[in-house]
């Protein structure tokens, strides 16, 4: 099928939303690229996000761009038995993927295909305002800058899923990781504050691999917990971890107990454990 030429340019997207529109065609791309040699018994792979198979993967990320393509949701009556299901918010995107479950592997990898050119048209004729009200999971509304930069961080944690699955790891620092790396460190304070770090404190995160960072979560006299890049001379905790490890304990794909050989974490050990618990920050 006919794509538009690599690199191609929108000649309208507003400056703030194309580097949310190029992280996410690369990863969609890679994602295609990846799926499209499957046999049939390779889109039923595990995969490290919970209860979803390659094929689930899949069947998710064309539900949530044909959202964002305006697409009416199906009408679907979910199974009883899925236990990874335990939410309105899990409710909502196994909507999308359980409908899918019995596509063969053309019907996947067409569809795919497909929603790929409408969104590639879509977003080189996007000319609302990023600030935009757009449709949101359960009803939500948010902007088209949140919407597309939520979809940029979705689909490459997926494709990292992927990769995952079918042993093919690569595109750890690809456009899409920076803005992976954006979101989870704009939910770090949360995660500290969550954990019950007592006022005045300070955590260090320091990351290395092929995406770097070491950021300090301080905590003020009231609880508040606020970011920034200058180390703490001294933290109550201090966590040194690689890149593709914070990945998959921030989007919740592993608990820290299976990955602590690849982390060096220094200071409060009751804090280090609770830190961990609520470090998981997507749903």
């Amino acid at each position: 099928m006919h794509r538009p030429p690599e690199g191609s340019r929108s000649v309208s997207l507003p400056p703030t939303l194309q580097p949310y529109a190029d992280a996410w065609t690369h990863s969609i791309e890679a994602i295609s690229e990846l799926v499209q040699p499957l046999v049939e018994g390779e889109w039923n792979r595990r995969t490290p996000c919970p209860g979803w198979s390659v094929r689930d993967i899949v069947s998710h990320v064309i539900g949530m761009d044909c959202e964002m393509l305006g697409d009416p949701r199906p009408i679907h009556t979910l199974p009883r038995d899925l236990f990874h299901v335990t939410n309105e918010h899990q409710r909502y995107m196994e909507m999308q993927v359980d409908v899918r479950r019995h596509h063969t592997a053309p019907e996947m990898t067409s569809e795919l295909e497909y929603t790929i050119i409408r969104r590639n048209r879509q977003l080189r004729n996007e000319s609302r305002d990023p600030g935009a009200k757009v449709r949101g999971p359960l009803g939500t509304e948010q902007t088209l800058e949140e919407a597309m930069r939520y979809r940029a961080f979705d689909v490459w944690v997926h494709e990292q899923d992927l990769r995952a699955a079918l042993g093919r790891p690569g595109n750890l620092d690809s456009p899409g990781a920076y803005i992976t790396r954006d979101e989870l460190l704009a939910a770090l304070p949360k995660v500290v504050e969550e954990a019950g770090a007592p006022a005045g404190s300070a955590t260090v995160f320091d990351v290395h691999g092929p995406v770097e960072f070491l950021r300090t979560v301080r905590l003020d006299a009231e609880g508040r917990g606020s970011i920034d890049s200058a180390p703490s001379l001294g933290p109550t905790v201090s966590l040194t971890l690689d890149w593709e490890t914070y990945v998959r304990l921030a989007c919740g794909r592993v608990p820290a107990d299976v990955v602590a050989d690849r982390i060096k974490a220094e200071g409060d050990p009751e804090l280090t454990a609770a830190i961990f618990l609520a470090f998981a920050v997507t749903k």
